[in-house]
């Protein structure tokens, strides 16, 4: 199954190069029984950006167009979405099921991965929001436009800087060595400017979340991308690298610092720092 979900990958790097803006044309799902790529599926609090501190459903898929590597920030904290991508476990009624046991809930966040691999999911979800009143949140690094039949409540922006690039002869978390083929791959859609810019026109809200590093680059690349967009400063969430507690409380000086000098708002990662690296949370 991991075989086949890295070759999915692969195949469809090339379907969405060949499409303008690289836009996804979603359908309806009609059997709410048949899997989907969703790996975890539970309540929770929003830890991170403008909804933070909000109760939500979380689903989390599997399969994405990215590797990515932060260096003494590690792997992605998702990585088991992506370089080592699970199979999927949960239906949608699945997830009918659990909004349906949780009726204070009010939001919905759908995170990978990359969740925009997906199309048809994000868009009966969107169905799924406009029918029951709920927020529906969409975290995603731009790869893919997707034009859904209702707009996504909110967009979570995090698009991919440089820093995010994997070291040639790195481990990856379950043993794999990264190799050219890897990197190639994290770079081909790692900034797709034309799908961020349809992304952001077409869809109801969003946020701008950059991971920073602590590093002068990576501030001059999320300054650069912030000012293409034209995204504006209260819409701008800066997050730390890290992907344990320890890596976090590092860079939580280094953040605070800067959001208060130069007028960001800061988000922190509140599930790593509540529970580490404890997955479903």
């Amino acid at each position: 199954m991991k075989d086949k979900l890295n070759n999915m990958i692969t195949e469809n790097f090339d379907k969405f190069l060949n499409s303008p803006y690289n836009v996804m044309k979603p359908k309806r799902i009609t059997d709410y029984n048949k899997v989907l790529p969703i790996v975890e599926l539970y309540p929770c609090i929003q830890s991170e950006g403008s909804r933070q501190g909000r109760p939500t459903i979380a689903i989390r898929t599997t399969g994405c167009t990215h590797r990515c590597w932060f260096g003494e920030g590690g792997w992605c904290d998702s990585w088991y979405t992506s370089i080592h991508p699970e199979k999927g476990l949960y239906n949608f009624n699945d997830i009918i099921k659990i909004y349906d046991q949780y009726p204070y809930i009010t939001e919905m966040m759908l995170t990978g991965g990359s969740p925009t691999m997906h199309p048809d999911l994000v868009n009966e979800l969107t169905h799924f929001a406009h029918e029951r009143g709920i927020l529906i949140t969409i975290e995603t690094e731009g790869s893919h436009f997707i034009e859904t039949d209702y707009p996504i409540g909110l967009i979570s922006l995090s698009p991919k800087f440089s820093n995010s690039i994997p070291k040639i002869g790195v481990s990856t978390p379950q043993g794999a060595i990264v190799d050219e083929k890897m990197v190639k791959q994290h770079n081909k859609m790692r900034l797709n400017h034309e799908a961020i810019s349809q992304t952001l026109k077409y869809h109801t809200d969003y946020h701008y979340k950059p991971v920073w590093d602590g590093t002068v680059n990576t501030l001059l690349e999320l300054e650069e991308f912030r000012k293409l967009h034209n995204i504006p400063m209260n819409k701008t969430y800066i997050m730390p690298a890290g992907d344990t507690r320890e890596e976090l409380v590092k860079m939580y000086p280094l953040v605070f610092d800067l959001c208060a000098e130069r007028g960001y708002n800061m988000t922190g990662r509140d599930h790593i720092i509540a529970f580490d690296t404890k997955r479903g949370v």
